[in-house]
């Protein structure tokens, strides 16, 4: 059977559980594997799906155990890369993580950021592999990263694989001398399937958004703005046949208004607005919202159907603790 191949970097998540790291009374943290790719991984292998995800770990204890997790998922591993000494970590400064802004990464020198195009063996890892999901948190590590997955996906392409992104835009990674728009048109130039939001768009691909719109634009006004944007990458980007974006607000720690849309060529669909007041944990819904794309993608929904299974991976993912998902669809 052919399987989904989900590429990128394993992570651990530190989160405090008080107000503060160093807080005396609660000097404690809440520890949690994860990794954009990794959750993807996790919840498409819940959905029944076949997956494989591969990373680079370093050979000890703490790697097996999370490896051992994922298999537990259901996720095949049997392509990990094992190269370096360190997973890299994010820490989250809040005592649940849903504030803005309070992420410091630690992925300098990780076992999966030094990883190079001879570490790849490309028959290797796409055999068996009739799709390929990659985010763009890997061509934003480092200069290294971009030429490995070039070469992994123009692999892809020359053996008809489909290949799906996620525009994950973080400005706090893009450290090493380049602006996201010199390197992502030719990594997306391979792709079939686009899932991000507008503005991470206009961030890396250089589409139109207009600064104005803010939490209070009207859903119409979002929807006409996806319209646009997709568009924009429809004509520059011929390969590209699926666009999927998100629309996330956020008034407080436990509110969430969620919404998706959905673009091909010939129609734009949008989902129905789930809102909640009593969010768990906002980590992994992006994610898990792209699992659901991939699932309906592979199983030939409709476009409502499409966008509506993917939103409500989304919105369900709020309410599971950690960054994998549990792969319920609402």
């Amino acid at each position: 059977m052919k399987k989904i191949l989900a590429f990128g970097e394993i992570l651990i998540r530190q989160q405090s559980v008080g107000t503060s790291f160093f807080e005396a009374e609660n000097n404690f943290l809440s520890i949690y594997p994860g990794g954009s790719e990794a959750n993807v991984a996790t919840a498409l292998a819940q959905m029944d799906n076949a997956v494989s995800y591969v990373s680079a770990f370093p050979e000890n204890a703490l790697s097996n155990e999370i490896i051992d997790i994922l298999k537990k998922y259901g996720v095949d591993t049997a392509k990990t890369l094992f190269k370096g000494d360190r997973i890299g970590t994010y820490l989250l400064l809040s005592a649940n993580g849903l504030s803005k802004g309070e992420v410091i990464y630690d992925r300098k020198y990780s076992s999966f950021s030094q990883l190079t195009r001879a570490d790849i063996d490309i028959d290797d890892l796409l055999q068996d592999v009739d799709w390929l999901h990659w985010t763009a948190l890997t061509p934003a590590l480092n200069e290294n990263l971009t030429l490995v997955m070039q070469q992994i996906l123009q692999a892809a392409k020359e053996r008809g694989i489909i290949i799906s992104v996620d525009l994950n835009y973080r400005n706090k990674l893009w450290q090493y001398g380049v602006e996201p728009l010199e390197v992502m048109p030719t990594l997306i130039s391979y792709c079939d399937v686009i899932m991000g939001n507008i503005w991470a768009a206009n961030k890396m691909l250089g589409t139109q958004v207009d600064s104005n719109l803010d939490r209070y634009t009207s859903k119409e006004t979002y929807m006409k703005a996806a319209q646009q944007s997709a568009n924009e990458i429809f004509q520059k980007f011929t390969t590209c046949k699926h666009i999927a974006y998100t629309f996330r607000f956020m008034d407080n720690p436990t509110h969430n208004l969620f919404y998706g849309t959905y673009h091909t060529r010939e129609n734009h669909t949008v989902s129905a607005t789930h809102e909640t007041n009593a969010v768990i944990d906002r980590i992994g819904s992006g994610d898990a919202f792209m699992a659901g794309f991939i699932h309906a993608l592979r199983h030939k929904m409709t476009p409502q159907q499409i966008v509506d299974t993917a939103t409500g991976a989304g919105f369900q993912k709020l309410f599971v603790k950690g960054d994998f998902g549990n792969g319920k669809i609402d």
